[in-house]
């Protein structure tokens, strides 16, 4: 994977300003903690599936959650990048900082991405403070993935049509120490539920 880009903006004349609300005045508030939680896995694993299921759960319990999706943000945000190394580092590196920035804020956020890089996902840890960011590893077999795949992406993949994709053309590189594995093989209210009992300890 290439080099992540340098952690100092290139900017230099400027420089960071600071409110008068802190976290705990937004934890107070919201009656929970902001926190990331961050799904990775192959396309097909069922990352986005989870993430909006925990959403709905989230919502119902009055904790203030929403989704990041990785085709969502192509649309917009994103949509000047392809699928290039560089450009999935890219993707990963504006990602985290949303994230980050929604986190602040008090939310919790469902980032659901391929995000193949150790590195990039690591990098985005560092983002947080201790404890805000929750690595989700949603573990799915290739072949479950091909069979899932409604939009036919693997076949053009395996065809050479679709270059650059993760699992079939290009590396994904599976999470040495997440916070939490998920078997997507299991049934979605069996994940939700591991993934609620994880999460909401502690604040949320």
């Amino acid at each position: 994977m290439p080099d992540l880009p340098a952690a100092d903006p290139v900017s230099t004349n400027i420089l960071r300003a600071e409110g008068r609300v802190a976290a705990a005045d937004r934890t107070s508030m919201l009656g929970h903690a902001g926190r990331t939680v961050w799904f990775t896995g192959l396309s097909g694993s069922g990352k986005s599936t989870l993430a909006f299921a925990v959403e709905e759960a989230l919502v119902a319990r009055g904790v203030a959650a929403y989704v990041l999706d990785g085709d969502n943000v192509r649309f917009g945000l994103n949509r000047d990048l392809g699928f290039s190394p560089a450009d999935r580092t890219e993707n990963i590196r504006r990602i985290g900082e949303v994230c980050r920035l929604f986190q602040d804020a008090g939310l919790v956020v469902l980032s659901a991405f391929i995000s193949p890089y150790r590195a990039d996902r690591d990098a985005v840890r560092a983002l947080h403070p201790e404890g805000a960011f929750v690595e989700v590893f949603v573990d799915t077999p290739l072949e479950l993935c091909e069979e899932r795949d409604v939009k036919g992406l693997y076949a053009r993949a395996r065809a050479g049509e679709i270059t650059e994709f993760s699992g079939i053309s290009a590396p994904y590189e599976v999470p040495e120490a997440p916070d939490m594995t998920v078997d997507s093989t299991r049934p979605l209210e069996e994940c939700v539920a591991a993934i609620l009992e994880h999460v909401a300890s502690p604040g949320v």
